[in-house]
This record gives C-alpha cells, sequence and structure tokens, in this order.
C-alpha cells in the first residue's frame, strides 16, 4: 500500500510501527482500523453502530498522545449509545507522521482539521459532536470555522487559544519532553497533567516514539490564538471543562473562550488538573451527556 513517496502534505508513506508500543495511561492499546484518504491513512479507534451522526474524540499532544490514551475509557463507555471515533491524528500514534510537518501549532491544526474533514467524508460521517482535548479543543475550533454547518456541539476541554497566554512551566516541560524522552522525564511531565497522579496508576516508563511537536511547537511561527471575530461567528452549543488545576493551559483560557463564543457554558473542575476525562471521568461524562442532550 505504501509505496516510500511523499504526499503533497510532507507526509512519508511509509508503513508505521502496529505493535508493541505501550500508551500514556498505561493500557494496552486495543485494536484500531486503517482508513487510507488520498494523501494520508489514519489509524480510528470506534466504538457503537456506524451513524451518519458521531462523536469525533480529538486527543491533545503529549508525549504518547493517542486516540485511546487519551479517550479509552470514554468512548468505551458511551458506545454503548453513541457512534464514538477517536482517530490517532496526524503525526500521533498509528496514523502518519509528517517528513516536514508545518511550522507552528496554528499551521499544523489547519491541516489536522483539513484531513479530519476527509476522514469524516471518507467514513460517511455528515455531521459532528466535537469533543476536544487541549491540542484538539484548539482544532475542534477550526473545524467548526471552516465547515460550521456540519457541527453539532462543541466539548473543549482544557483548550488553549486565547490571546497572550503565559507558557507554564509544564507547557514548556512538554515542548521540550523530546529532547530528552527518558522514563524520569516523563514521569515528571505525568505529574503536571494531573492533580493526583494516582489516577495514572500503572504508567509505564517507554513513551519515546517519533512526534511532531519541535515543528508544533516553534516558537517563530506566533501564537495560536483564535481572534474575538473568529469565536463570536461560531453559533453552537459549547461546553468549556477546565481543570482548576491545570498547570500545563491556565483555566483563564476556559474562561476566555466561554466569555467570547455565545453560546458557551464554562464548568471547572475542582481538585483536577489537564485530563479531567481520566482524573474526573464520571463527571466528564455526565456534562458530555448533558450537553448532547441539550441540558447545557
Amino acid at each position: 500500500m505504501y509505496d516510500g513517496t511523499v504526499s503533497p502534505y510532507g507526509f512519508a508513506i511509509r508503513e508505521q510501527a502496529r505493535t508493541g508500543r505501550t500508551w500514556a495511561i498505561g493500557l494496552p492499546r486495543p485494536p484500531g482500523s486503517d482508513v487510507a484518504l488520498d494523501d494520508v491513512t489514519y489509524r480510528v479507534h470506534a466504538t457503537g453502530e456506524s451513524s451518519p451522526t458521531a462523536l469525533l474524540f480529538l486527543h491533545g499532544s503529549g508525549p504518547g498522545a493517542t486516540g485511546t490514551s487519551n479517550w479509552n475509557a470514554v468512548i468505551e463507555e458511551l458506545g454503548e449509545r453513541y457512534y464514538c471515533l477517536a482517530p490517532d491524528m496526524i503525526g500521533f500514534g498509528d496514523s502518519e507522521h509528517p517528513e516536514n510537518p508545518p511550522s507552528g501549532m496554528k499551521a499544523f491544526n489547519l491541516l489536522q482539521a483539513d484531513t479530519l474533514w476527509q476522514l469524516l467524508d471518507t467514513l460517511g460521517v455528515d455531521r459532528v459532536h466535537l469533543v476536544g482535548n487541549s491540542m484538539g479543543g484548539m482544532i475542534s475550533i477550526r473545524m467548526a470555522l471552516s465547515q460550521p454547518e456540519r457541527v453539532e456541539t462543541m466539548l473543549l476541554m482544557g483548550s488553549g487559544g486565547a490571546p497572550d497566554l503565559p507558557i507554564t512551566p509544564g507547557l514548556q516541560h512538554l515542548r521540550t519532553f523530546y529532547a530528552d524522552p527518558t522514563p524520569e522525564s516523563l514521569r515528571a511531565l505525568l505529574e503536571s497533567f494531573v492533580h493526583d497522579m494516582g489516577t495514572l496508576t500503572g504508567v509505564v516508563d517507554r513513551v519515546v516514539a517519533e512526534r511532531s511537536h519541535a515543528a508544533m511547537f516553534d516558537p517563530k511561527a506566533g501564537p495560536p490564538a483564535f481572534t474575538d471575530e473568529e469565536l463570536t461567528s461560531l453559533p453552537h452549543r459549547t461546553l468549556c471543562v477546565h481543570g482548576r488545576d491545570d498547570i500545563i493551559v491556565p483555566v483563564e483560557s476556559s474562561t476566555y473562550l466561554a466569555r467570547t463564543m455565545p453560546n458557551a457554558t464554562l464548568h471547572i473542575i475542582p481538585k483536577c488538573g489537564h485530563w479531567t476525562q481520566i482524573e474526573a471521568h464520571d463527571t466528564f461524562v455526565f456534562l458530555l451527556e448533558s450537553l448532547l442532550a441539550g441540558r447545557l
């Protein structure tokens, strides 16, 4: 299937390692399906019955981040009631990795949004509820800006995108992790993602596979912030969820998004860090289903 060439997006068309990896929450990776587009191939994890309307779960950018490392427990539970899709985004997990990735978070997110719409077209999904974690929240907004008529609701969890956000020590560690991808460095980084490391019992030491962080976090590319004009143009019912003790992305980011988007609600979870879907799983699922049901 792969011929060793490079696509117009700069992706090396090559086989990715499919087995033997361990992931950020210490769980074996469940099987997914490969979906080939014209230029790239996605690894997609799905639960529930196929439908023209889906819940699309978009992961963040930390080491070992994949569709299942961020969303496995959530999509397993919600798959009983909804069609859930959790792809490894381009540059992560078993999806294709850019050989010459776009420079900067904004350019990378624009590419992600474009290829994710292509993925949904290939899967026969017409409309989506977007659920984005951190970087995935910013990509959700990019998707809604590009094809707003196809988006039902958005849940933005620990999302960036506010202007003038400081670079926190935790975010700086994430940006530079692959310069020194040791078990000790990973353990220290994970301690900044959660309020209570006990929620990550069983995390393994080896998450050192290829990633695209260096180009994504290029400081010369400028910040990935959204303008007020962009955010006020989005009419979708939106829930911004943030851990009060998040030291990766400050809670002020979600405060800004909720204040600026015309139909957004803000929920702040105490004693919780950057991964609310893991640290506060039951609360997160309750909030998401309340949004889907129109109760928020």
